[in-house]
């Protein structure tokens, strides 16, 4: 017997991993073919992000992202999913660098509804 937070911890998993692996391709369209349309994204930019709302936004801020982020990757250090949310431990590598952070995803009707970056440092 399957309880519902089950199915709904497979179903945000099965969401977060579909959006994780377009966005590791720099995949603009299959990243927003895994999104709500009424998505929030919020960056790592200082001091405290910038929030981008809805499809226009949110494409046109993962658009440059990957235009701006040749070369680089990311990986996943650890994953937890609780009901619609995942919480997600990363690591950001580009040719010069990196950066540690972590996502607060919140997944509706199969979809990423939210994705909440922050960063260390």
């Amino acid at each position: 017997m399957t309880t519902d937070a089950a199915v709904d911890e497979r179903a945000t998993a099965a969401a977060v991993a579909r959006f994780a692996e377009a966005f590791d391709r720099h995949d603009v369209d299959a990243v927003m073919a895994a999104v709500t349309d009424d998505c929030v994204f919020e960056s790592t930019a200082p001091p405290d992000g910038v929030r981008h709302e809805g499809r226009v936004a949110v494409r046109a801020a993962w658009t440059a992202f990957f235009r701006d982020a040749a070369g680089s990757t990311f990986e996943t250090e650890q994953q937890v999913v609780a009901g619609d949310r995942a919480v997600v431990l990363w690591r950001y590598t580009w040719p010069t660098g990196h950066v540690r952070g972590v996502d607060v995803f919140r997944v509706r009707d199969g979809l990423v509804a939210e994705k909440l970056s922050y960063v260390k440092g």
